[in-house]
């Protein structure tokens, strides 16, 4: 095994925080516990935004929706079939996917903004046939899923353990897709769309593809978001502070970074909790003050600016020899 590949790095790294994740509940109260599943949840739902936004250069802005149908994929296959929770995850990660193979070839032939907005679109209409299916969804009263066994605390370490794995299959297919030809050819798009199509790159296919990954991943985290809770409601799944939310998160870790979105989602979910608890009258002035720090200082994401103070740390050491 070649140590010093990214490739192999990345692993090490992976490996290590995922077992890091695995402890961390033994030192938790249920309270943190409930805090770091919210964070795992909206980190794996910023891996979906940074497959697209961050790999691909498409803002997939409205990518909440498929957060929601896996949501209520798994309530309806549950609630409604008696099927069991893997059964649920898997038909709403399938019907996510089918949403974004139908729509993916439409939509992604806008770029920018106007795709970001269209997909806002995709959410908003999604989420009015979802309430206006009251046989099938319950409509505006929501959804319940079977009682989970156990009692509170075993509830709570069932879920948090849940959204661990979730988090290590996300990581494993961002490192599979940033090393792969695929993902040379997502980087490709990224910096000329037709300067990869003149090299042969089937660019709404890469794009498509890419997309029915970000479903299938989000959708995954909405169905187990719908387990741990118990119930759906469609302003509660699709809510569009959700994707407002891990969007900012993966700008704070960095685009097109494999940790930048945990990283982000750590930050982000600390800074909210400290707010809440002890500036109570002010959280939301203090969020949005982070948010525009963001912006302004770390456009590139925390990642990023590590990396650049590094480097440049080690030329003016270079120098000073």
């Amino acid at each position: 095994m070649n140590w010093a590949s990214p490739t192999v790095r990345t692993l090490v790294l992976a490996a290590a925080l995922v077992a890091v994740l695995a402890v961390l509940p033994q030192f938790l109260s249920l309270y943190w516990l409930r805090i770091a599943t919210g964070a795992l949840m909206l980190a794996v739902v910023a891996q979906g935004i940074n497959l697209m936004a961050g790999m691909l250069g498409y803002p997939a802005f409205g990518n909440v929706v498929f957060f929601g149908i896996g949501a209520y994929g798994t309530t309806i296959s549950m609630a409604s079939h008696g099927q069991s929770l893997a059964v649920g995850l898997l038909a709403g990660a399938l019907a996510a996917a089918v949403l974004a193979l139908l729509m993916g070839p439409l939509l992604l032939r806008l770029r920018g903004h106007y795709f970001a907005i269209a997909t806002l679109g995709l959410n908003e209409a999604t989420s009015a046939v979802v309430a206006n299916l009251t046989g099938l969804t319950g409509g505006g009263t929501g959804m319940s899923l079977p009682l989970a066994q156990g009692d509170a605390a075993a509830i709570a370490h069932a879920s948090y353990f849940r959204f661990v794995l979730l988090f290590a299959a996300s990581l494993a297919v961002v490192v599979a897709l940033r090393d792969s030809r695929f993902g040379l050819a997502c980087r490709a798009i990224r910096a000329n769309e037709e300067a990869a199509a003149s090299a042969g790159v089937d660019a709404l296919r890469v794009k498509t593809a890419t997309w029915i990954m970000s479903a299938a991943m989000t959708a995954v985290a909405g169905g187990l978001y719908a387990r741990w809770v118990g119930f759906i409601e469609p302003t509660l799944v699709f809510d569009m502070s959700i994707s407002v939310k891990a969007f900012v998160m993966f700008l704070l870790g960095g685009a097109g970074t494999v940790f930048g979105p945990f990283v982000g989602a750590a930050l982000i979910e600390t800074i909210t909790t400290l707010a809440w608890s002890h500036l109570l009258k002010v959280h939301l002035l203090v969020l949005g003050a982070a948010i525009m720090f963001v912006v302004l200082v770390l456009p590139n994401g925390l990642q990023a600016f590590v990396l650049d103070r590094l480097r440049l740390m080690r030329l003016w050491r270079r120098e000073a020899s």
